[in-house]
């Protein structure tokens, strides 16, 4: 918390009030629901009946403000916005509905509000031992996760069906839960990068793209790996090669210092050349808290890799009529490199 403060005051921000679960639990380790408020004379988290003890043990230094005892949070936040003195109060603009944003500032009266403007996002930017840590492990749970699945996967599955398996054994290897909704696509179903698992079933000559993470302390993982159902053809194997070897070429180019742009660019110039139009996302994104932070590598993000960023890379060609497929590991950047902490295998496998 005293790490926020300092921010804050070096941004000129009085006063900040915290919606968004993943900043609130980053900044006190609350997991419950509510609002944080913090100024230098005051830091609460208000809440309800259901969280005031498991406010208690998990962030004691906090002071609770009960809500729903004959005040809405509004007034609540204007009384302790008074008591710290503040003429204007840092809001999170990207977060906050406009009806929520228009009940706190007519309850404000004088009291602006003004945006925090990703404070607590940019401290969560690079990440201490602990939460690498934590981040390590919930890949680890996910890699074993997929080496269980390997063994059930057959034709005559749905892809509900898989992504079902995944999870459990996720859950089973101790996740707290899915770090995001898994992705289990075959087939024609591979062209669409993020498809819900359905009733496809499963048949030879296939490919099946797995997109998944567990959640260890709240730390998210991310990998995703593309298999065949039986023997594949020719042309889906070339595929397939084509997005292993351009995402080798973006982990080669991976160490502090690197342009997030620059790193996408080398896998998006690769799969131009060879399938042009095909790959039409980033090629990755910051994992922590949340499952898409910052930095991104992607076009127009000039950010500086540098030790403490965790980010995935993960290219991917779909192809409307034939299928798709995605390779994903995450880096862990280092002073001199980066740690990949998916170990699951990357060539092809056929099943």
């Amino acid at each position: 918390m005293q790490g926020f403060l300092s921010a804050m005051e070096a941004r000129g921000v009085s006063a900040a009030l915290i919606h968004r679960p993943e900043n609130m639990r980053y900044l006190t380790s609350f997991t419950g629901e509510g609002c944080l408020f913090v100024s230098p004379e005051t830091q609460a988290i208000l809440t309800d009946f259901r969280y005031v003890e498991q406010l208690s043990r998990q962030a004691p230094f906090v002071e609770c403000v009960r809500t729903r005892m004959g005040k809405s949070v509004e007034t609540l936040v204007g009384e302790l916005a008074e008591r710290s003195h503040c003429a204007a109060l840092a809001v999170e603009t990207d977060y906050l509905c406009y009806d929520d944003y228009a009940a706190l500032q007519a309850a404000l009266g004088d009291i602006r509000l003004v945006p925090l403007a990703g404070l607590p996002e940019s401290m969560r930017l690079c990440k201490d031992e602990s939460e690498i840590s934590s981040i390590c492990r919930a890949a680890d749970i996910a890699c074993r996760a997929f080496d269980a699945l390997l063994g059930m996967i057959h034709p005559g599955m749905t892809e509900r069906e898989v992504a079902i398996a995944l999870n459990y054994e996720m859950l089973r290897l101790g996740s707290e839960g899915e770090a995001f909704d898994t992705i289990a696509c075959a087939g024609l179903n591979g062209s669409l990068p993020h498809a819900v698992p359905g009733e496809h079933v499963l048949e030879n000559g296939e490919l099946l793209t797995l997109d998944f993470g567990a959640t260890c302390d709240g730390y998210r993982s991310d990998l995703t790996r593309t298999v065949g159902i039986g023997k594949i053809s020719t042309e889906l194997r070339a595929l397939y090669q084509t997005v292993l070897d351009a995402q080798l070429l973006a982990l080669d180019a991976i160490r502090p210092g690197a342009v997030c742009e620059e790193i996408d660019a080398l896998a998006r110039n690769y799969i131009e050349a060879r399938y042009p139009g095909t790959f039409g996302h980033a090629l990755g994104h910051g994992v922590g808290l949340y499952i898409h932070e910052q930095p991104r590598l992607g076009k127009g993000d000039k950010t500086v890799l540098q030790p403490g960023h965790v980010v995935t890379v993960e290219p991917g060609i779909y192809i409307s009529g034939l299928g798709g497929c995605r390779i994903e590991d995450m880096a862990i950047l280092t002073s001199d490199g980066f740690i990949n902490p998916i170990a699951a295998p990357k060539q092809l496998i056929e099943l």
